[in-house]
């Protein structure tokens, strides 16, 4: 097995835009999205294009993204 390699991607959102804007400086990788999913499945598509240029010879199989996000909390 194939040791695992984390990137993770720093969220916040902007309530001007109403998405989530996320990067990863290990990649580099920059995306916006509605939704934190969609903002993972862009930036997952992106580090698995990026890989062979920025960490040559590291198995795809073996990249696991792994999110920050910051939002301001919401009074009930």
């Amino acid at each position: 097995m194939t040791k695992p390699l984390i990137f993770t991607i720093s969220a916040s959102w902007d309530d001007e835009a109403g998405v989530w804007t996320g990067h990863s400086d290990d990649i580099p990788a920059a995306a916006d999205a509605p939704t934190l999913d969609e903002l993972l499945a862009k930036i997952s598509a992106m580090t698995l294009d990026l890989l062979p240029d920025n960490h040559p010879g590291v198995d795809p199989a073996s990249v696991y993204l792994q999110i920050t996000a910051l939002r301001e909390a919401e009074a009930a």
